[in-house]
């Protein structure tokens, strides 16, 4: 049986990076799945990860209020 990974990605601020990180994350390992943490970034990381999860269905995210 293969162990569950989960990466945890705390962010702020981080909306241009999550595309390119998710890509080769799930590009290196396509099973695992990934939690965001994101600390309501003024950037919009929330929302960027929210459209990326459409591509990415173990991508996961958790959004803190600060």
């Amino acid at each position: 049986m293969m162990p569950k990974t989960i990466i945890v990605i705390p962010t702020y601020n981080e909306a241009e990076n999550m595309g390119p990180l998710a890509l080769a994350i799930f590009k290196a390992a396509p099973g695992v799945k990934v939690l965001v943490v994101d600390d309501n970034s003024p950037d919009g990381t929330a929302g960027v990860v929210k459209n990326l999860q459409k591509t990415y269905p173990n991508l996961l995210l958790y959004e803190r209020p600060g």
